[in-house]
């Protein structure tokens, strides 16, 4: 039987190949099969660490979102002025190219939400840590004067989520009007407009 620490390694080596597969064939239409061509494994193999395709899809997708939301939140708790977090927010928040595989793959699975209890539970996992990061920046922003927002703050935490969700679904869906450069730009002003300068 595989040590611990092996078993962890090669859950996490899957997870990659699951995203890497995903994006080469799309969620809808990914197999074991897939996954395990992408891993240089037997479908076999895979089974050993998950019971089905389900299982791993579940794994990777809460695995995504914890990547995508701990990185974005370790770079603005890195920063004390609410300015400069918004502006590491709006930046993190956003895919860094139509080729960001992960962020690929978070959209993607908001596809499969209507099918599974588990990944409607994670797709609203996501977009609660998303609203979150966001409340803290703009009270924050709020208490220190930084920002005078004419909004409230959940308001204000809806419009930015539902803002770096609209472009970024663009920006990794190939849209070649929207790139990661006038995404940014865009949220920037919409954010100064709303009482809340960013810091350039």
């Amino acid at each position: 039987m595989a040590r611990p620490r092996d078993q962890r390694a090669r859950r996490e080596a899957l997870i990659e190949a699951t995203y890497a597969a995903g994006r080469m064939h799309g969620l809808r239409s990914l197999s074991l099969t897939d996954v395990a061509a992408q891993a240089g494994l037997t479908r076999g193999a895979i089974l050993y660490y998950y019971e089905d395709l389900d299982a791993l899809l579940v794994e990777a997708h809460a695995a995504g979102i914890e990547r995508f939301c701990d990185a974005r939140d370790a770079a603005v708790a890195a920063l004390d002025d609410p300015r400069e977090q918004l502006s590491a927010a709006i930046s993190g928040g956003l895919p860094s190219g139509p080729d960001d595989a992960l962020m690929s793959l978070l959209y993607e699975f908001d596809v499969l939400a209507g099918n599974s209890a588990l990944h409607d539970e994670l797709v609203q996992k996501l977009y609660l840590r998303q609203l979150g990061t966001y409340r803290g920046i703009l009270a924050a922003g709020r208490a220190s004067g930084a920002f005078a927002p004419r909004l409230d703050d959940e308001q204000l935490a809806m419009t930015f989520v539902a803002l770096e969700d609209a472009y970024g679904l663009h920006i990794v869906g190939g849209n070649a009007l929207m790139t990661v450069a006038t995404a940014e730009a865009a949220m920037r002003a919409v954010a100064a407009d709303l009482g809340c300068p960013v810091a350039r």
